[in-house]
């Protein structure tokens, strides 16, 4: 008889603030916030120390507003290098209990310890591991302890800071299913009213409904959430998940040499948007583009680009190759072009330094971008294309 699994889910608490205090203990105990922006009234609140939460401060709140409920609310930008610094320590002590370590965020991942606990119980294993961030990094985390990934990660959100939760399948019904919708792993904001009119309000609700009418109504993801409700999840915990590919691009030939600047536009055009496609696809944002440019006598140019936030939408990514292509095409005739993307970041957890402006803005682009899906999938990749933008001096 195979052995239950046992499966942490580590979940840094407040880790971009928590790396702050950490770095500059004079911060301990005082309401913090990382934000965009931060010497604008408009910035956005990325995180927040829990002292700051007790005010009422979340995130993606504008300064002012933070600043309105926390008078004292100190604000700092972020330091992403001091993040990845961070991170990779967090990463290296869980790495050092087992190799099955698999890392889904900047501050948070899965441990399959079932190996591990036949030589110490999971509980006192997971209290060490939450002991030893805190002592040599000075860093809180939470820890769900569970049989599998999902119910892992959901009891880790149970307690927090310093949370250590067990959540076994026989206490799904008591601890898990009277939780609203809202709050399981896998449902997304956007998504909640859509599964409210279909009278599933709570995670019970879910775990109970018919299944082949969850399937007719959301497909095959509605059968997989069922399961999950009902702490079913087979996934394992992979190492390699979380760099399983490193970046995604297309390139393609002309059918004849050219320097004619709407047939280069044009192939742009598709070539982003197949890129979009299958980054949507896969479910990650980049933080880096790449463009490919051959000419007519095989002499090859490459320009790439990090950018400060996860390109989300067709729309910066066609503007970001675009700024390139201006700078590393030399007018000569072109017989490929490419647009590839790298440093992929999963969309959960994709965070971004945002203003409100942006914030909005990005709403927009998100349902522009699921819309330009839909029509090509429904008529075809060709059916619809985005224009280009004029710039100045431009020729029609």
């Amino acid at each position: 008889m195979n052995q239950a699994r046992i499966i942490f889910h580590v979940d840094m608490n407040s880790f971009f603030a928590s790396v702050e205090v950490a770095h500059n203990p004079k911060l301990k105990g005082k309401p913090l916030a990382i934000a965009g922006n931060p010497e604008e009234r408009r910035g956005i609140i990325v995180t927040s120390t829990y002292e700051a939460r007790a005010k009422g401060v979340k995130t993606t709140m504008p300064i002012w507003q933070a600043k309105k409920l926390c008078p004292n609310l100190l604000i700092l930008p972020p330091n992403g290098e001091r993040y990845r610094t961070a991170s990779q320590a967090i990463f290296d002590i869980l790495f050092s209990y087992t190799p099955l370590v698999q890392q889904v965020s900047i501050d948070e991942g899965y441990m399959d310890v079932t190996s591990y606990s036949k030589e110490i119980h999971p509980l006192q294993l997971a209290k060490e591991i939450q002991a030893r961030i805190f002592d040599e990094l000075r860093l809180p985390c939470s820890i769900g302890v569970a049989p599998n990934k999902f119910l892992a990660k959901m009891a880790s959100d149970m307690k927090k800071p310093n949370g250590i939760t067990v959540l076994r399948k026989r206490d799904i019904d008591s601890m898990l299913w009277q939780l609203p919708i809202e709050q399981m792993h896998g449902i997304g904001k956007r998504t909640v009213d859509t599964w409210k009119k279909h009278e599933i309000h709570t995670i019970g609700d879910l775990a109970k409904a018919d299944k082949q009418k969850l399937v007719q109504k959301f497909g095959e993801r509605g059968l997989q959430l069922w399961s999950r409700a009902n702490g079913i999840d087979v996934r394992p915990v992979n190492p390699h998940a979380y760099k399983e590919f490193k970046s995604i691009g297309h390139s393609t030939t002309l059918r004849a040499d050219t320097d004619n600047l709407a047939v280069i536009q044009a192939t742009f055009d598709q070539l982003a948007l197949r890129v979009n496609e299958r980054l949507r696809k896969n479910n990650v944002y980049a933080r880096g583009v790449q463009i490919t440019i051959r000419y007519h006598d095989w002499k090859m140019v490459t320009k790439s680009h990090k950018v400060e936030h996860p390109i989300q939408s067709i729309e910066d990514l066609r503007k970001e190759a675009r700024l390139l292509f201006d700078k590393g095409w030399n007018h000569e005739r072109i017989r490929l072009l490419g647009i590839s993307t790298y440093d992929l970041v999963d969309q959960q957890y994709a965070y971004k330094q945002l203003d409100l402006f942006t914030y909005k803005a990005d709403i927009k682009k998100d349902q522009l971008n699921a819309t330009i899906e839909k029509i090509r999938q429904r008529y075809g990749s060709d059916s619809l294309n985005i224009g280009w933008k004029k710039q100045k001096g431009e020729q029609e």
